[in-house]
């Protein structure tokens, strides 16, 4: 018995639907043909040429990834640029390309941040800045969530320092407050600060934030950035756990490979 890899996408999309995605986004399948069976799925959150020959060599030939492995456009394919060669290469071991970015971020059960919120403890209350679909769907970008009892401030970095398997927390100015509601956003999240500032948070958890963004704080809460790649890690172990709870034709695995660009010197 096999699976088409049609099959596949549509679970996937019954999950995270492909409208809930940011208009500048690319999810969806990029690469390959839907109608090939599945005889492995990778599950990576970058796709790079070094993923993809770790697909080759587990005899998988679909490769979910969380970033989009093309996401602006291509003029020639001439094997000059990373996007390119990821193209070559995927048709060339007849791999199937497919991603599930911000559509996963957008939804609340099974996305990105209730996983972050899991990892970190949290009573998830809701959608941080929620979206309106048309439907009863309760979707939207970040998350907010509470402790059942406050945390020192030092009790809370130390937390999501380990939770978060991350080198360091780069963070605005300690308050000396107690911490018990806590905004989170995986990836660049922040153009929710005014979002967690409203629903009471007094710690937002997100990456990416520039210099004069941590400004933005004004002893109203703290911000923590723990990295983009740190941030959204777990988003592998949720689509494995999806794949694994729904297919039993086809093994999938979770890439063994660290992606992450940024490095720390310590």
């Amino acid at each position: 018995m096999t699976t088409p890899a049609s099959e596949l996408i549509q679970y996937l999309e019954s999950v995270a639907p492909l409208h809930l995605q940011e208009k500048y986004d690319n999810s969806g399948l990029l690469v390959g043909s839907s109608s090939a069976d599945v005889k492995g799925v990778l599950i990576c959150l970058d796709c790079t040429e070094d993923v993809l020959d770790e697909a080759v060599q587990k005899g998988c030939n679909v490769v979910i990834s969380h970033h989009p492995a093309i996401f602006y456009g291509l003029k020639q394919i001439t094997g000059t640029s990373l996007t390119e060669r990821l193209v070559i290469k995927a048709i060339k071991e007849d791999l199937i390309l497919y991603a599930i970015h911000t559509n996963l971020d957008n939804i609340l059960q099974n996305g990105v941040n209730e996983r972050i919120a899991k990892q970190l403890d949290l009573n998830v209350e809701g959608i941080l800045r929620p979206i309106s679909t048309g439907t009863n769907e309760i979707c939207g970008a970040g998350i907010i969530g509470a402790y059942s009892s406050p945390k020192t401030e030092s009790e809370f970095l130390g937390l999501l320092k380990a939770r978060m398997k991350t080198g360091v927390i780069r963070h605005s100015k300690l308050l000396g407050r107690p911490l018990q509601r806590v905004a989170v956003c995986g990836g660049s999240g922040s153009f929710l600060l005014e979002d967690a500032i409203r629903e009471g948070a007094q710690v937002f958890v997100t990456a990416d934030y520039k210099y004069h963004g941590f400004f933005d704080a004004d002893d109203k809460l703290i911000i923590c950035d723990i990295g983009h790649y740190e941030s959204e890690q777990y988003t592998i172990n949720v689509l494995h756990e999806l794949i694994s709870s729904k297919f039993a034709t086809f093994a999938a695995h979770c890439t063994q490979l660290n992606t992450n660009p940024v490095h720390y010197f310590t």
